[in-house]
């Protein structure tokens, strides 16, 4: 019994795996073919091979240039997201005051709203001031979206941390920002990686903000990959060849958090 148990849950295993990697493969498939080759035939494999697509991304400034710039300002939105989230998930975690839980329901809200209805006030406001076209505009926009999660995510990680490790801490003398510091984070690290890489990959993939407030000195991938539109058609191989690379900075920062990120959903609100 244990025994065919263990088969139907090995072939349910194999079949997620093929369905989850069949759209990865095909992407990488057509990212080796031509248009005509794309457009003309089926194949499980290309018949014959190319580099010319991803030639093209590292040969053109319009598509290296906007793979630099979303590195750009996600890395910077990631940063301050995390730095803004630690200590207000640490005082929401710690203490009670009047309005608290509406103030964490509303931070919520934010990350439930279409990133459409801030479009316009957003426009408005980084023409007025001078920041449109700019990485700390796309950095700053995706932080009203951002910054909730990150605070309801270290929260829970922080609540799970008995109150009595704050008061010993400060018996031995540690100060608040020597306690937190040399402390505190160590012990919620792998909330800090899960927290980290949710920022990252939010923002890596958000368009319709990025592509609005940018149009050329900060032009982010996602909005170059539209250009393979055009009168004549789709450019289907260079896009393909486009996606593949776009998945590899997130299969980067999960390999580095990977461990934090089963942490994570073990122990956090994740």
């Amino acid at each position: 019994m244990d025994e065919r148990r263990f088969k139907k849950r090995t072939v349910f295993l194999l079949l997620y795996i093929v369905f989850a990697l069949l759209p990865i493969y095909w992407m990488v498939n057509m990212s080796l073919r031509t248009n005509q080759e794309i457009l003309s035939s089926f194949s499980l494999f290309p018949v014959n091979p190319t580099w010319d697509n991803y030639a093209t991304i590292f040969t053109d400034v319009s598509w290296y240039s906007g793979y630099i710039n979303s590195l750009i300002y996600v890395a910077i939105n990631t940063v301050i997201s995390v730095t803004v989230a630690l200590p207000a998930a640490y005082a929401f975690s710690r203490y009670s005051f009047l309005g608290d839980k509406h103030v964490f329901f509303w931070l919520l809200t934010n990350r439930m709203t279409p990133p459409a209805v801030f479009l316009l006030p957003f426009f408005q406001l980084y023409s007025t001031v001078g920041l449109m076209d700019t990485h700390i505009a796309v950095a700053m926009a995706h932080l009203l979206f951002n910054v909730p999660l990150a605070v309801w995510i270290l929260e829970g990680f922080m609540s799970g941390i008995p109150r009595e490790i704050d008061e010993t801490a400060y018996i031995d003398g540690y100060s608040f920002p020597a306690f937190f510091v040399k402390v505190f984070l160590p012990l919620i690290k792998a909330g800090v990686g899960v927290t980290a890489f949710f920022c990252f990959m939010f923002s890596w993939v958000e368009l319709l903000l990025a592509r609005t407030l940018t149009s050329v000195n900060a032009k982010p991938i996602v909005a170059t990959m539209t250009r393979t539109v055009s009168a004549s058609g789709m450019d289907w191989a260079t896009l393909a060849a486009a996606g593949v690379l776009t998945i590899v900075p997130g299969a980067i920062v999960i390999w580095f958090v990977r461990h934090y990120i089963a942490k994570g959903f073990a122990m956090g609100r994740v």
